[in-house]
């Protein structure tokens, strides 16, 4: 080894590593914030051993995120997992330019604003059965299993046109991947068995078509291509599926926990619900529970902030240091449901930001109005110092939330 190559070696190893562990469950590592006001972008070592930059200002995390000059296409340079998680929650293979375009432009119309605005009673239907079935099984309950992990998959199974009969199946399949305690080959499991699931689902749509996503999805493609590829509608809904459920969940689960801690915020909030949305931006900014998805690679020299980023070398963007970045959010640290939040990067921001951005939206919107306008008295049943909260997955939460009423 040369001179030059025990130097980096060296260096290498004083680098911090990324993630770096939380000591709150409610504020992200605070080497961030240290890193935001003396070394905005900065070299660390990912779980792996690999090195990469990591961007922790708001302009910049927005600047890497849009700037075509950072690809989000898998590459050499950026590790598959940037958090060492578990093998079922890898980041799907991302594509860029005009593949990416056609690809997102083939089930965009699924996910607009105005489509979530259609499926709001539809959720509030959901979200009240499983208020329901709370209240009605006794006092305590663990709200992560009653309403915060069923919500976002029973949305889902109605989205890709699981029947009924069958939803009680697809919740368990869909649990499965986010169950406490599952190692590596618990998940793999649960990964197979789901995809097992869809390939069967999406066969009874080539031959029965029906009103759902991905009916429609069978039909615009066998119309464009004359056949459907089947293995990538599976990997489609696998990758709906995977998205959708355990971020929305954990938003869910963390709100709820947020706002029990603040009865005078929600006081206000049940005056005034028209304040819903508004708040539910804020706790997506102050939580920003999934920052996985932002790696990216440099497919050419550029400045970030005057820092020289190499053609090749990967960039990690953290969402959640960005959204506490005082130059972004006044007094960013503070959880404040009247601030007008809607900048922050929990959806991630640029061509890639999440597609399914606007139905999470609506779910956490109705599920948290509904538990603490139904369940006023609703409060938690353990000591906060108990809570068991989530750091293991591609995105954080509870593994279980028990609450009183």
């Amino acid at each position: 080894m040369t001179t030059a190559e025990q130097g980096a070696v060296t260096a290498a190893a004083h680098l911090m590593s990324y993630p770096a562990p939380r000591t709150c469950p409610f504020e992200p590592p605070p080497e961030y914030a240290r890193l935001r006001a003396q070394e905005p972008v900065s070299r660390v070592r990912l779980t792996d051993g690999s090195i990469a930059w990591l961007v922790t200002r708001h302009r910049d995390a927005r600047f890497v995120l849009s700037d075509p000059r950072f690809a989000a296409n898998r590459h050499p340079a950026v590790p598959l997992r940037a958090s060492g998680g578990a093998a079922g929650a890898r980041p799907p293979v991302a594509v860029d330019g005009d593949l990416h375009a056609k690809a997102r432009g083939s089930v965009g119309g699924e996910f607009t604003a105005e489509r979530a605005g259609l499926l709001r009673p539809r959720v509030q239907e959901l979200v009240d059965r499983r208020v329901d079935a709370m209240l009605a099984g006794g006092n305590p309950a663990d709200l992560v299993g009653a309403l915060a992990l069923p919500v976002p998959s029973l949305v889902i199974g109605e989205q890709l046109g699981v029947p009924h009969e069958e939803q009680d199946l697809f919740q368990e399949l869909t649990a499965r991947l986010v169950r406490a305690g599952a190692d590596e080959e618990e998940r793999e499991a649960a990964t197979a068995a789901l995809r097992s699931y869809l390939a069967d689902l999406v066969a009874r749509k080539e031959r029965v078509p029906g009103e759902d996503l991905l009916s429609r999805q069978v039909l615009a493609r066998r119309e464009r291509h004359g056949e459907v590829d089947r293995d990538a509608l599976v990997d489609l809904a696998r990758l709906l599926v995977v998205a959708g459920h355990e971020p929305t969940a954990g938003m869910i689960s963390l709100g709820a926990l947020a706002l029990m801690r603040d009865p005078d915020q929600v006081a206000g909030l049940l005056a005034h619900p028209e304040r819903v949305p508004g708040a539910v931006e804020e706790l997506l900014r102050y939580f920003t529970v999934v920052e996985q998805f932002t790696a990216r690679v440099a497919v050419a020299d550029v400045e970030v902030s005057g820092v020289p980023v190499r053609r090749g070398e990967a960039v990690i963007v953290s969402a959640a240091a960005a959204d506490r970045d005082e130059a972004a959010f006044a007094d960013p640290d503070r959880l404040d449901l009247g601030r007008d939040a809607r900048h922050h990067l929990a959806f991630g921001f640029g061509p890639h930001q999440c597609v399914g951005q606007h139905v999470a939206r609506v779910q956490v919107q109705v599920a948290l109005e509904t538990l603490f306008r139904r369940v006023p008295g609703v409060r938690l049943a353990v000591a906060f110092e108990d809570l068991e909260f989530k750091h293991e997955t591609h995105s954080r939460g509870l593994h279980e939330l028990l609450v009183t009423w």
